[in-house]
C-alpha cells in the first residue's frame, strides 16, 4: 500500500503544530502501560506533539519511563487512582489547544472514570478516537454518539469481537460469523468509523467501500498491541487525513510493523513495544 503524499513529503519550513497536538486519555493504577504505548505510537507515527492525560499521583512514576518527547497532563483521580469525573474541566479546558482525542486505553472500569468517558466523548467537539474502556462506557449508551454524528464530528472505534458485542447487543460468534455487515451497520447508524480488529481486521465507514487488512500474524494478539494501533489512527487524524483513511492507513501499517517485528522477534516472542519499534521500517516500505 502506497502513503498518501501528505503523510511522507513535509514542506521544508513546517511546524510541528503542523502535524497535530493529540491528547490520550489513558492509563490507571493497574494499567499504566496502555498509556506509555499508545503515546510511543503516536508520536512514532508523526504527530507533532502528544501528550498523555493521566491520574495525577501515575505520573511522577511515568516521567521516569516515558519517552522523553511525551508530555503529561496530571488529572483528577479516584481513590484507586483511575481518571476521576471531576477532570472534565481540565480536560475540556485543553482541549482548546489539541487538535485530537484518542480515549480508553487502561483507563479501568472504575463508575467515576466511565462517566467521565462518556462526557468527554458527549461534550468535547474534536475528532477522536475511542477505544477499550471508553468503548466499555459507551455500551448501553450509544445515543452519545447521535450528538457527534448531528454535527458530523470524526469519530473512531477501535473494538475487538467482545467490544463489538456489548455495543451492538449481538454476541460475539455472530459478530465473528459477519464481521464486515456488522461493522458497517454500526458505522452507518452514528457516522462514524469502526475498526473491527482481529484476524483480517476491518475497517468500515458510512458512503465508503469496506476495507479488508492483509498485513498482520497472530503474533500481535498480546497486550497493548491494540494501544499501538490507537495512538497510529490518532496521529494520522492529527496529520490532516479524513477519519476513514487516517484508519485504514493505521491498521495496514500495524499489520505491517507487527509481520516485520514477528520476522526479527518470531511470532510467540513479539510483544507490542517490538511493533511500535518497526513502525518506522513499515513507513519506509510504503513510501
Amino acid at each position: 500500500m502506497q502513503l498518501p503524499t501528505r503523510l511522507l513529503q513535509r514542506k521544508l519550513n513546517s511546524h510541528k503544530a503542523d502535524f497535530g497536538h493529540v491528547l490520550i486519555l489513558a492509563g490507571s493504577l493497574k494499567f499504566s502501560g496502555a498509556a506509555l504505548l499508545a503515546g510511543e505510537a503516536c508520536l512514532r507515527s508523526g504527530a507533532g506533539l502528544v501528550t498523555l492525560g493521566m491520574p495525577k499521583s501515575l505520573c511522577l512514576a511515568v516521567l521516569k519511563i516515558k519517552a522523553k518527547e511525551i508530555m503529561l497532563l496530571p488529572l483528577a483521580e479516584t481513590k484507586d487512582k483511575t481518571l476521576d469525573i471531576s477532570a472534565f474541566k481540565e480536560i475540556k479546558d485543553f482541549m482548546k489547544k489539541a487538535q485530537v482525542l484518542a480515549i480508553g486505553p487502561g483507563l479501568s472500569d472504575d463508575k467515576s472514570t466511565q462517566s467521565l468517558a462518556r462526557k468527554v466523548i458527549s461534550e468535547i467537539s474534536k475528532p477522536m478516537v475511542i477505544d477499550a474502556d471508553g468503548l466499555n462506557a459507551l455500551a448501553g449508551h450509544l445515543s452519545i454518539l447521535l450528538k457527534r454524528k448531528g454535527i458530523g464530528l470524526p469519530t473512531i472505534l477501535t473494538p475487538h469481537p467482545g467490544e463489538m458485542s456489548r455495543l451492538s447487543g449481538i454476541s460475539a460468534a455472530k459478530v465473528q460469523a459477519a464481521r464486515k455487515k456488522v461493522a458497517k451497520e454500526l458505522a452507518n447508524d452514528y457516522n462514524c468509523v469502526i475498526v473491527l480488529k482481529g484476524h483480517r481486521t476491518v475497517v468500515a465507514g458510512p458512503k465508503v467501500k469496506t476495507y479488508e487488512n492483509t498485513t498482520g500474524n497472530p503474533g500481535m494478539a498480546s497486550a497493548g498491541s491494540g494501544d499501538v494501533l490507537t495512538g497510529m489512527i490518532a496521529a494520522f487524524l492529527g496529520q490532516n487525513l479524513n477519519a476513514f483513511e487516517a484508519t485504514k492507513y493505521a491498521v495496514y501499517l500495524h499489520g505491517l510493523a507487527g509481520d516485520l517485528a514477528g520476522k526479527e522477534k518470531t511470532q510467540i516472542s513479539l510483544i507490542a513495544s517490538d511493533i511500535i519499534a518497526k513502525i518506522p521500517a513499515a513507513i519506509r516500505k510504503c513510501s
